[in-house]
């Protein structure tokens, strides 16, 4: 028998929550970027009416093409809808847009799903919860992870945070973008969990970095060197997604180094509030950070190669 697409859904859901289920029909998306507009059209193509906003009008106009609707602001967005899904690019984004004057929980009606899938600070996400909660709405903390190829085929690993029966409610949605979906648990889990994620990819990807600049050093036919990898132990899925193109020198990005110095950021802030020593981590997020601050930031996070190309004395021309 196949593999459940989803894990963690409690197994006795009552005739409510599944009444409820079938309700969620209007989505509002807000936020149709890199991994935005994939998932929304994704929802488009699962059978949901989803209603779009982004600050670019391009963005909009591509939604209706994949035959979505769009909203010429949030609160037109989110006004009336069974689920209003945001993806951010920051935690002060999704203040503005949820929290602030005229944002979401103004319009959202009592019983919706509010599912934020940016990556932000878990405090925040547990404060968007809290507000949520005493206007009636449903709050679930979404991050996800698989990068822009993942949001295009509906196959990101989602993590989520938030009470058991709105996450039970909200999984005909979250089934539509994720092979991988599990409650992880309270307000904010989810956002910890791809703290810990973030953490886990920019490592390897250093790691990867440091490999390949190391097999270059001593002569090696680094394309077979590579093969043979992926097949043991130092196999892995940044192994098999990145590595063909560091070695073709092509940055272009899936997931950009400022996003992910911002999101190392937030790995360290919360390391440190919670007395976790993370040796590693906070030196691989000093080398993000280093990528970014010599003009880096708009490439791939696969882009580490070049820093370590530059401690290395082995710099190779960057592609544009």
């Amino acid at each position: 028998p196949a593999t459940p697409r989803r894990a963690g859904r409690p197994a006795d859901t009552d005739d409510t929550t599944q009444e409820l289920a079938v309700s969620v029909r209007t989505i509002a998306f807000i936020g149709l970027g890199v991994m935005g507009a994939p998932m929304a059209a994704n929802l488009v193509r699962a059978g949901f009416d989803v209603v779009g906003y982004n600050r670019s009008a391009g963005k909009r106009e591509a939604l209706v093409a994949a035959g979505g609707r769009a909203a010429p602001s949030v609160a037109d967005a989110v006004t009336g809808a069974d689920a209003v899904i945001t993806m951010l690019p920051d935690s002060p984004d999704v203040e503005a847009v949820v929290l602030g004057a005229d944002g979401a929980l103004e319009h959202m009606r009592s019983g919706a799903l509010l599912i934020d899938m940016s990556t932000i600070r878990p405090d925040v996400a547990r404060s968007v919860a809290e507000a949520g909660g005493a206007r009636g709405v449903r709050v679930l903390d979404a991050p996800v992870s698989g990068g822009e190829q993942g949001a295009v085929e509906a196959k990101l690993s989602i993590m989520v945070g938030g009470e058991p029966e709105d996450f039970a409610l909200a999984g005909p949605v979250l089934d539509a973008l994720g092979a991988t979906v599990v409650h992880v648990g309270a307000a904010g889990a989810g956002q910890t969990v791809k703290a810990s994620n973030q953490l886990i990819v920019a490592g390897v990807i250093e790691l990867v970095s440091e490999a390949l600049v190391f097999l270059d050093a001593h002569g090696v036919d680094r394309e077979g060197a590579v093969r043979v990898l992926a097949g043991g132990l130092a196999g892995s899925t940044v192994l098999d997604r990145k590595a063909a193109s560091m070695l073709a020198r092509d940055f272009a990005p899936g997931f950009r180094v400022d996003l992910h110095h911002k999101d190392l950021g937030i790995v360290t802030a919360a390391a440190r509030e919670a007395g976790v020593a993370i040796p590693l981590g906070a030196l691989t997020a000093t080398l993000m950070g280093s990528l970014s601050a010599q003009g880096y930031g708009s490439l791939d996070h696969s882009a580490l190669l070049l820093q370590v190309e530059r401690l290395s004395g082995r710099e190779v021309e960057a592609a544009d």
